[in-house]
C-alpha cells in the first residue's frame, strides 16, 4: 500500500507564489517517479510536472518557467513550487507516484487563483 498526502494549496493573488508538498509513505521502491498534475472544473486531468528518482524532469509547456519541481529521496516527498501564478492555474492539484507498472494518486489540494 501507497499513501500520498499532498499540502500547500489556497488562494492566491495572480503573480503570486504557492509551495506544494506531497508525502508518499507505505511500500516505496528506490526506482520511481513522482509528479503533480492538475483538473480544473470540466476539464480532464493534466499532467502539471514529473520527477523521476534520479532527478529527470518533465513540464507541461504551460507552466514551463514559471513552475518547479523538486524531490527529497530520503523523505519520500515531492514539491512543486509554483511561481508568477495565473487564473488559468486555478485547479485540484494532485500528487502522483509512478513505481513497478502501478500508479497512485493522492487525495488532491485546491489551488485557486484569483485577485
Amino acid at each position: 500500500q501507497v499513501q500520498l498526502v499532498e499540502s500547500g494549496g489556497g488562494l492566491v493573488q495572480p503573480g503570486g507564489s504557492l509551495r506544494l508538498s506531497c508525502a508518499a509513505s507505505g511500500s516505496i521502491f528506490i526506482i520511481n517517479a513522482m509528479g503533480w498534475y492538475r483538473q480544473a472544473p470540466g476539464k480532464e486531468r493534466e499532467l502539471v510536472a514529473t520527477i523521476t528518482s534520479g532527478g529527470s524532469t518533465n513540464y507541461a509547456d504551460s507552466v514551463k518557467g514559471r513552475f518547479t519541481i523538486s524531490r527529497d529521496n530520503a523523505k519520500n516527498t515531492v514539491y512543486l513550487q509554483m511561481n508568477s501564478l495565473k487564473p488559468e492555474d486555478t485547479a485540484v492539484y494532485y500528487c502522483n507516484l509512478q513505481q513497478r507498472g502501478l500508479q497512485y494518486w493522492g487525495q488532491g489540494t485546491q489551488v485557486t487563483v484569483s485577485s
